[in-house]
């Protein structure tokens, strides 16, 4: 069975997130009412995300902006098309990059991908001039704050539904406006969901042109869907750190109090009693502060031979878990990820990766492939076909990072780029065409599409192989009938063996307003 939404039950489920907020007193009932009311009455999924946005961002406290919406370009239809000259095919897994705007490219990929990706990872625009011609399309070529979270709004919404349950998104964001867009990300994932706002050091050294700091770091949003876990490392247990000898055995011990987050009696209650010390009297477990604290686990479940007692800087006898080397040698130690990035490579490193495969500086503002390959590498293993997906792919770093990452440890995930096509004093052609299919046909196949092979990344390293599919958007009127030829379902993954009646009730379906318009016709 299909697990793609229809148009009414995707109304449902939207009606249904204005309903909540209208019973957690964000929305007054008359609004949500009259929200809902256009809902109801709204012709495709488009217009049903542009009106749910009035209500999904209105009267949160300590949050606001001046939502615009997208532009309406009238009843039109757009497709994926296949761009032949840019795809190859060379077996293996096949990749996809999408060229065109990215609002409507997530709408066509929720076509068969809803809830089917593992990992997003995304680097919008942080301001003004940098985010091209759709800038200059829907919002005068001027990237306010509210414009750029204009912009993102519906792109998560729609994101959001891409996602599995166990979903991860990141986002990469300045100092200047992560605060404003982790409150939209709360707004759409819910405060609930927030992971972790990574700190990556974007530089080392330098940026001596700031005024006052020296600034050297950017943030990572990490956002999960539902269920999401991390893939921490682990390590084999270094006999190094056994370093005591307790009852002829080499062994370490850890304090059997609890200590940091949740060390309070009041954090753990059943974790708080008494047991006793070797002198007989009851011990009772201490917070750092002083107060009543609770157990890190149950010392009852210890015996005495995994029992220390041992005096502490204050001269408190205090009882510790004794780790012994012969018990644990054979169990892995798990290595805590941490929140502050300082070795998953810098702006510079990124600068030197498109040189070495384009002769040149030839993209501005590229990501490590590291920093991309790391966040990956925390959210996947190679127990799946894992899908991820980059819709502001610019250079197409987070391709190249997938490619590394499968060779590296043998997995077979799956990129979907997606990127515009903006004109810039370096791309003359569009940064889809100069910079991000030749990043991946040359990393991918060893050459050029000239079929040259003279840059300098070939010198040493070998080519990482799979396929790449590209298509790009194309606009159609609604009411055009050529649509049911243009339109190629394989692109979809589809094949109805041209039993044509089969492919137009699917077109109607997934590009409802197509439907709708030509019966009007009729």
């Amino acid at each position: 069975m299909s697990d793609i939404l229809s148009l009414e039950e995707f109304k449902k489920e939207i009606i249904e997130k204005i309903d909540e907020r209208r019973k957690d007193r964000i929305l007054e009932t008359e609004n949500a009412e009259f929200l809902i009311k256009f809902i109801n009455n709204a012709e495709t999924k488009t217009d049903v995300l542009k009106i749910s946005a009035l209500g999904m961002t209105y009267k949160r406290t300590g949050f606001h902006f001046d939502l615009r919406l997208e532009k309406n370009e009238g009843k039109t239809i757009k497709y994926l098309k296949k761009n032949d000259h840019l795809s190859f095919n060379q077996g293996g897994i096949s990749h996809k990059l999408i060229i065109g705007d990215n609002y409507p490219a997530l709408l066509n990929l929720l076509i068969n991908y809803r809830k089917q990706i593992k990992v997003i990872y995304i680097d919008p625009p942080y301001g003004k001039d940098h985010l091209g011609e759709f800038a200059d399309v829907n919002y005068d070529n001027a990237i306010t704050r509210d414009n750029l979270l204009s912009m993102l709004y519906p792109r998560l919404m729609l994101a959001k539904q891409l996602l599995r349950d166990d979903g991860v998104i990141f986002c990469s964001i300045d100092d200047r406006n992560q605060a404003y867009v982790k409150c939209l990300f709360d707004e759409v994932f819910g405060e609930s969901n927030f992971i972790a706002n990574i700190i990556w050091q974007k530089k080392k050294g330098g940026s001596q042109d700031s005024e006052y700091f020296a600034k050297e770091h950017e943030y990572i949003l990490c956002y999960t869907k539902q269920d999401w876990r991390i893939n921490d490392k682990t390590e084999k247990q270094d006999e190094k750190d056994f370093n005591k000898i307790i009852n002829g055995k080499k062994a370490k011990i850890l304090k059997l109090e609890k200590w940091g987050n949740h060390s309070l009696k009041i954090d753990r209650p059943s974790l708080y009693y008494s047991i006793k010390d070797p002198n007989n009297n009851d011990f009772y477990p201490l917070a750092p502060n002083g107060e009543d604290g609770c157990w890190r686990k149950k010392p009852e479940n210890l015996d005495s031979e995994h029992i220390y007692w041992q005096k502490d800087s204050k001269g408190r006898l205090t009882p510790y878990e004794v780790l012994y080397f012969e018990e644990m040698k054979e169990k892995y130690k798990i290595i805590k990820t941490r929140t502050i990035f300082t070795e998953y490579g810098t702006t510079t490193d990124a600068t030197k990766e498109i040189q070495k495969i384009f002769g040149d500086k030839i993209f501005d503002t590229p990501k490590p492939t590291h920093l991309i390959k790391y966040l990956i590498d925390i959210s996947t293993d190679i127990s799946e076909d894992y899908i991820i997906l980059d819709f502001f792919a610019g250079s197409g770093t987070t391709g190249q990072a997938i490619l590394e990452l499968n060779r590296e440890d043998g997995g077979s995930r799956q990129f979907i780029l997606v990127t515009n096509n903006e004109k810039t004093e370096l791309n003359q052609n569009g940064i889809a065409y100069d910079v991000t299919s030749k990043r991946l046909k040359r990393v991918m196949t060893g050459e050029c599409y000239d079929k040259t092979k003279d840059f300098k990344w070939l010198e040493k390293n070998t080519p990482y192989g799979d396929s790449l599919e590209v298509t790009e958007i194309e606009t159609i009127p609604s009411n055009n009938r050529d649509i049911f030829n243009l339109i190629d379902e394989k692109l979809y993954n589809q094949d109805f063996n041209g039993n044509i009646q089969d492919k137009i009730d699917w077109v109607c379906r997934e590009f409802e307003i197509t439907c709708s318009t030509i019966e009007e016709k009729e």
